[in-house]
């Protein structure tokens, strides 16, 4: 049996309505911030439960755009996650300020116990990275940012729908940045992203970056970007956003599936599962013995799995200049010899999730 990592070709195999919404779209040539861009944004914040949504153009530009309303200066500090995916640290860096790590913990998320030492007066911002589908610890970073006065800029790009005692991922914040890649939970045909908020000045601010810093057709208001949600892909987004929730409890029963099996078996490690979070599993890893034999075999196997990510960014050679080393973030750097992913998205089969079991069992047997 194969059991591929990518579902696109099942998510949109019967997609003959959108087919026709797209049709009819093209025909009204409103392919710029146009009406289906406009329904996408409040059909998303409903979804997420926000005041506001505005498209931009990656998840990438939904963390970097908040960012850019707090006038961050070169030797300002932002914190975030020491193993996160690159487009949040480059996101930062665009900004030029300092990039400053904090580690994780079994959730995957930054160790929230270890932010307090890391603040000081030049920290404008902390990103904290909803990683996997997992949420940051938000109720204890919460308390922080109010202590210290430092605004909380969400990278939720993996985890919408994703919540803490009901209280969904990009809301905890000044802004909250979802994408839309079409690996996401919830995606398009190309990139694309969302930023949420409650905050009006904000929410206007990213209207008009997003834009060129355009108020009007004649008028540049301040310099900005060319960061716009294409209205074709906000097309695409509003076929599928009706179905979010069916996707996320999917892929949680998928996980919980996987985690009764898993569970039995001792060389595999479950990851905590905090009985107040909702976890939307964009990812779902766990912890193996001889996790590289375990890759090469599950590969050989017919199973694509994945690790997530062998090395963490903050020894890539992109940032060398952060003079971090092996050992800086020991959490980190120990997950990355056990993690291992595998495929559990809304499209497997109950015959393919069985597959994955009876794979790792007969390997460690």
């Amino acid at each position: 049996m194969k059991v591929e990592y990518s579902y696109l070709e099942r998510q949109f195999k019967d997609a003959d309505d959108l087919w026709e919404n797209l049709k009819n779209f093209v025909k009204t040539g409103d392919f710029t911030l146009g009406k289906e861009l406009d329904i996408f944004e409040k059909n998303f914040a409903n979804l997420i439960g926000t005041k506001f949504a505005v498209g931009v153009n990656s998840g990438t530009d939904a963390i970097k755009l908040p960012l850019k309303y707090l006038n961050l200066k070169p030797g300002d500090e932002v914190i975030t996650a020491a193993n996160t995916f690159v487009a949040t640290v480059g996101a930062i860096n665009e900004l030029g300020v300092k990039i400053i790590f904090v580690d994780c913990d079994d959730t995957f998320c930054m160790d929230v116990n270890q932010i307090e030492s890391k603040i000081n007066s030049k920290t404008k911002a902390i990103v904290p990275v909803h990683f996997t589908g997992y949420m940051t610890n938000m109720p204890r970073l919460i308390k922080l940012s109010e202590k210290y006065n430092i605004p909380i800029i969400e990278d939720a790009c993996q985890s919408i729908l994703g919540a803490i005692d009901n209280k969904n991922a990009g809301t905890w914040g000044l802004a909250g940045a979802f994408s839309l890649h079409p690996l996401k939970n919830i995606n398009v045909w190309s990139d694309g992203g969302v930023i949420v908020t409650n905050d009006d000045k904000l929410y206007n601010q990213m209207k008009l970056l997003r834009n060129h810093g355009l108020k009007d057709r004649d008028t540049v208001q301040l310099l900005g970007y060319n960061s716009r949600l294409d209205t074709f892909q906000a097309v695409v987004g509003n076929w599928l956003l009706p179905k979010a929730k069916e996707i996320s409890d999917k892929r949680i029963e998928n996980a919980k599936y996987m985690d009764r099996s898993f569970d039995e078996i001792p060389e595999i490690k479950l990851p905590p599962r905090p009985q107040n979070y909702r976890i939307v599993f964009h990812l779902y890893i766990v912890f193996a013995e001889n996790r590289d034999e375990l890759l090469k075999y599950c590969i050989e196997k017919g199973i694509e799995a994945k690790v997530h990510y062998p090395i963490p960014i903050y020894r890539q050679e992109a940032l060398k200049h952060l003079k971090h080393k092996l050992g800086d973030f020991p959490v980190s750097d120990e997950h990355t010899k056990k993690i291992i992913t595998f495929p559990c998205d809304q499209h497997r089969t109950k015959e393919e999730l069985d597959y994955i079991i009876s794979t790792v069992k007969n390997f460690y047997s």
